[in-house]
């Protein structure tokens, strides 16, 4: 078989929550200011789904459009900051992301990845990771002196293609 022949592989997806702007631009501004610089790839982000299989991005587009189209958009509770060991994270609050996550992830079982097949229990936007568990420490620490807790919203989930370092963006599909 020639190379040209060979099947495309497709990039594996994610899923990740979409915030408001509000939000994303102070838990962006942590991970700017946190987040190794030559890591730093991505925008901050909840990830719902790590590894979903490309080659089911039909079914998953579908599946985003209509639980986002009867889904209205969720409150959040930015509560706490999070250690790590070798990073910091802020944990995230609703009851309402835990259905949403359960209901994707009954449609998605048959294909879900070890990890995504795992309980999905603490979500949290990771603002500092793969440094070292002293200026980890020291980021928990610093932050954690001057912290309060914060509502914001999720309005809806992107859909995100991993190309090996940066993620593209997909789609967005926006909550009613």
């Amino acid at each position: 078989m020639s190379l040209s022949n060979a099947p495309v592989a497709l990039p594996p997806l994610l899923i990740t929550l979409d915030f408001d702007s509000d939000s994303f631009e102070r838990l962006n501004d942590l991970r700017t200011r946190y987040f190794p610089t030559q890591r730093n790839f991505i925008p901050a982000h909840l990830t719902l789904f790590h590894a979903l299989p490309g080659e089911q991005e039909s079914l998953i587009r579908e599946t985003l459009t209509e639980l986002c189209g009867r889904t209205e958009k969720l409150n959040l509770d930015f509560t706490d900051l999070r250690f790590l060991g070798r990073g910091v994270a802020i944990n995230v609050e609703c009851p309402e992301l835990f259905r949403v996550r359960g209901e994707l992830s009954r449609v998605f079982r048959p294909f879900l990845s070890a990890q995504d097949a795992q309980g999905w229990k603490h979500p949290h936007v990771t603002i500092q990771n793969k440094v070292t568990p002293e200026a980890a420490r020291t980021t928990f620490h610093q932050l954690n002196e001057n912290w309060r807790e914060w509502k914001g919203q999720g309005e809806g989930l992107l859909l995100w293609y991993y190309r090996g370092g940066p993620w593209e963006k997909a789609d967005e599909y926006t909550f009613s």
